[in-house]
């Protein structure tokens, strides 16, 4: 059996284009690897863990040129079980077979290379003892996961047969996921379907892109409001690729507010403390309850921010 603890090293390779040219090494080393941290890329560097055209370079500050070939590996973690920390969650619901849990902006679902502490799965495992196994031991119980910087709701199974139930719902499309997304531009029109395959990016590893040999990736939206710059979209799931909504939404020319692996933009007529925020919410979870049959339906409400943002726009 395969150990789930022990990650190989990962490598990350980009090719410089003229677009990137002229920007400072570390700065666009983060902007590309959203899991990982400016200061752990500053570390990687200084410990001889990047080349530019097959060169070391222990220059945080080099200015890219267009043509160069960047190569960052980051060395496996020490192998290691998560451990229960005390971290406060954010409760929907919760009985002996699953919960639904409302997950902050900038919280980690599960221990990865980068994030062994801190993690949703960490604060699961202090709250309750008895989740699902089939995740393995670094993602138990958990059905789906959000990204980072993606707020809302997420599902977990107690046990396999919730875990289970939960994940064929999903497969089959009968579990809804919907969410809410402000974005750059005035979409039109305004509902629509994406319809688009998504695969990992050629060049840069840690993005997604819509690819012709992709996985089938479908998003219906319908706008909700339109603002002097931007339009609020409401979006759902028929696919659960990864960072499916992020990649078509951009493909479309809409790129999410505050998505930095995607969107070219940055908010700069935002104010200072709302122009980063990343503007994706899982809003909205319908499924079948494992166990009972019951139908069920959980919202959770924008984060404060959020709702700050959009008061900001209805007001110009």
């Amino acid at each position: 059996m395969k150990d789930e603890n022990n990650f190989p090293a990962l490598e990350y390779e980009f090719s410089i284009t003229a677009e990137d040219a002229g920007q400072r090494l570390d700065l666009y080393l983060a902007g590309n690897l959203e899991d990982l941290s400016r200061s752990r890329i500053q570390k990687l560097i200084e410990e001889g863990m990047l080349s530019v055209n097959e060169n070391p370079c222990y220059d945080k500050n080099h200015r890219l040129q267009a043509g160069e070939f960047l190569k960052l590996t980051l060395p496996p973690p020490e192998p290691a079980v998560p451990g229960p920390e005390k971290i406060r969650l954010d409760i929907l619901f919760e009985d002996k077979d699953m919960l639904v849990i409302n997950k902050p902006r900038g919280m980690v679902v599960h221990p990865a290379p980068g994030h062994s502490s801190g993690t949703l799965v960490n604060a699961l495992l202090a709250h309750c003892d008895d989740l699902s196994g089939i995740g393995g031991v670094m993602r138990p119980g958990i059905v789906h996961r959000l990204d980072k910087d993606t707020s809302g709701l997420l599902l977990v199974a107690k046990n396999d047969i919730s875990h289970r139930s939960l994940s064929t719902q999903l497969k089959s499309r009968t579990l809804k996921r919907e969410y809410i997304a402000l974005v750059h531009g005035r979409v039109e029109p305004s509902k629509g379907k994406i319809d688009a395959p998504v695969g990992r990016h050629p060049v840069h590893r840690k993005k997604m892109a819509v690819l012709p040999g992709g996985r089938m990736a479908i998003t219906r939206y319908r706008v909700l409001k339109h603002y002097r710059h931007y339009s609020l979209l409401k979006l759902q799931l028929e696919t659960g690729r990864t960072h499916q909504i992020r990649v078509h939404l951009s493909y479309i020319g809409f790129p999410v507010v505050g998505d930095s692996l995607y969107s070219p933009h940055s908010g700069a007529d935002l104010p200072a403390e709302l122009a980063l925020f990343h503007a994706l919410h899982a809003y909205r979870l319908t499924l079948v309850h494992p166990a009972s049959g019951e139908q069920l339906g959980f919202t959770a409400p924008l984060p404060p921010d959020y709702k700050a943002a959009l008061y900001y726009l209805a007001s110009r």
